[in-house]
């Protein structure tokens, strides 16, 4: 707070109204509360946590990591596709389509495609 002596005397009018309005609002809440409501409330105390012992918390990871490799292995195995099967006739067909692209190639003198 300021230093009282440096105040006007305005200043130290509406002081002294705060404080006495303080008083009275003070005894108004007394009044309606008792003296109790004047009291800070009390503190509440945190509950402790509980400790684990070493074993529980061995079996608790163990059961973890077990979740977890059940879940990557989901992960890690995809659906196998089925492999494609070509009749007979069509590897036949696809052969001979291949011996003549290789014949117009060999006959135009390259070597690739």
């Amino acid at each position: 707070m300021t230093n009282l002596h440096s105040l006007t005397v305005a200043q130290l009018r509406k002081v002294v109204a705060i404080k006495e309005q303080m008083e009275r609002l003070a005894g108004e809440l007394a009044a309606i509360g008792g003296e109790e409501s004047l009291a800070p409330a009390p503190r509440r105390r945190r509950r402790r946590r509980r400790r684990l012992s070493a074993a529980s918390r061995a079996r608790i990871a163990a059961a973890q990591h077990k979740r977890w490799a059940k879940v990557r292995r989901q992960a890690a195995a995809p659906k196998a596709r089925r492999k494609r099967r070509v009749s007979a006739v069509t590897r036949a067909r696809l052969a001979a389509m291949a011996r003549a692209r290789w014949a117009r190639v060999k006959a135009a003198g390259r070597t690739s495609l």
